[in-house]
């Protein structure tokens, strides 16, 4: 299908498995992570205008809407793929596309933002699952990169149980909810759930939209400017 979405500002998201070459079984982790990028192509197919392609045996890369809805992307994505014994890294980037968009496969596109969020996401730095490329708002990146090791810290120290609760917290279950599933009062998920720190999670998460969302607004603002003559 030829490209029909024009040039312009998108989001890039890149990811990266971390570990892949030491994995016990190369093949099972193989099928979990091509599971999880056709699940998230259909899940966020409205949201992204380039799918999640996989470009190596453990990279991909895809584009979306915009920060706001590559950084939903990357948040379920890294949810899901902890719950599956997945480790991986990834990279958001501002892109100024200059070419059309390839809406069958997220390679064969040139624009600037691309090459900047790719050096970020193989710097590999370890503590961090969560790089930004934001070059026109350098003091956003600086902010988003330090509260996505932040964030990072906090998932390490979960607990399976932490995971799973917190995982399901943000998919829109409630505590009540929870607590039928596991079969446990609604206070042991209250627990369970503020010994892996959630409110300070979610206030990190709600930070970093808020600053995204400042830069997709000034994107927009600025495609909507006359041209200069």
């Amino acid at each position: 299908m030829a490209a029909t979405l024009p040039p312009g500002f998108y989001a890039v998201i890149m990811g990266d498995l971390v570990g892949s070459e030491i994995a016990q079984s190369v093949e099972v982790l193989h099928a979990r992570f091509n599971a999880e990028i056709e699940v998230c192509n259909a899940v966020f197919k409205r949201r992204l205008v380039s799918p999640l392609t996989i470009t190596l045996g453990d990279e991909f890369q895809g584009l979306a809407q915009s920060l706001g809805d590559a950084l939903d992307i990357v948040r379920t994505m890294r949810l899901d793929m902890l719950e599956a014994r997945i480790d991986c890294r990834f990279a958001i980037g501002a892109v100024d596309l200059k070419t059309k968009v390839n809406t069958d496969r997220a390679w064969n596109m040139m624009g600037r933002g691309l090459a900047r969020t790719r050096e970020r996401l193989n710097e590999k730095r370890a503590e961090t699952r969560y790089r930004f490329a934001l070059e026109d708002h350098p003091a956003v990146e600086v902010t988003t990169e330090a509260l996505g090791a932040s964030l990072t810290a906090i998932e390490e120290r979960w607990t399976e149980q932490q995971l799973e609760d917190i995982a399901a917290t943000i998919a829109g279950m409630s505590a009540k909810e929870i607590a039928e599933r596991r079969n446990v009062s609604v206070h042991s998920v209250y627990k369970v759930r503020s010994s892996g720190e959630l409110d300070l999670y979610l206030l990190q998460w709600g930070a970093i939209a808020e600053a995204l969302s400042y830069i997709d607004q000034a994107y927009r603002e600025a495609s909507c400017q006359p041209a200069s003559t």
